[in-house]
């Protein structure tokens, strides 16, 4: 694949059909597989893989030594952590045959997986979503939630910029980076941002 926008490094195999973005930074011993999609200004770190059946937003970034299996669907601008892991098969045996059994895994726009985090196939992780590092999700994760621990539980809230919200009163908290506003309401976030 020769593409003056696309940086591939000599070390990193990527598959005829693979479909990469513009601007997207690919390091040592990556592989893509035929039948993957990375969106425009991703960096896949060293080491990683992207199996067939995936999409990859744009403004992605995965960091080391992590696999993005087949049924995996990250949107725009989402963080992985090093070593962070996904599942595609919620019962795997390695004598039974199970690849009809894939099921999806969607994280959407903004989230970020903390290192060594591990996620349960056929859940959703939520918009702008933080799961800490070495957390177990098991279940999906609303919009702005804050999980950690083993089984990962909500611990609270994060902004849009990913720094912990601390509600007044009234229920309203204001990022001190972008100065935007949220609204708790019960089980979720209304922005003002």
């Amino acid at each position: 694949m020769s593409n003056p926008q696309i940086f591939i490094h000599s070390t990193a195999i990527i598959d005829e059909g693979a479909q990469i973005g513009a601007g997207t930074r690919i390091w040592h011993f990556c592989h893509l597989m035929r039948d993957s999609r990375v969106g425009e200004r991703c960096i896949l770190g060293q080491n990683v893989f992207v199996d067939n059946n995936t999409l990859i937003g744009n403004g992605v970034k995965i960091q080391n030594n992590v696999s993005v299996y087949n049924g995996v669907v990250l949107e725009d601008d989402v963080f992985l952590g090093p070593s962070m892991v996904f599942t595609n098969v919620i019962n795997p045996r390695s004598f039974i045959e199970r690849k009809q059994e894939f099921r999806k895994t969607l994280i959407r726009k903004g989230a970020t997986i903390g290192a060594n985090a591990t996620i349960l196939c056929g859940i959703e992780i939520g918009t702008y979503a933080m799961i800490g590092a070495g957390a177990m999700v098991t279940k999906s994760v609303p919009d702005f939630a804050l999980m950690t621990g083993n089984p990962a539980r909500q611990t609270g809230w994060v902004s849009k910029a990913g720094n912990t919200l601390h509600f007044d009163e009234n229920g309203v908290a204001t990022c001190p980076d972008s100065g935007g506003t949220y609204k708790l309401k019960t089980d979720r976030i209304e922005t003002g941002e």
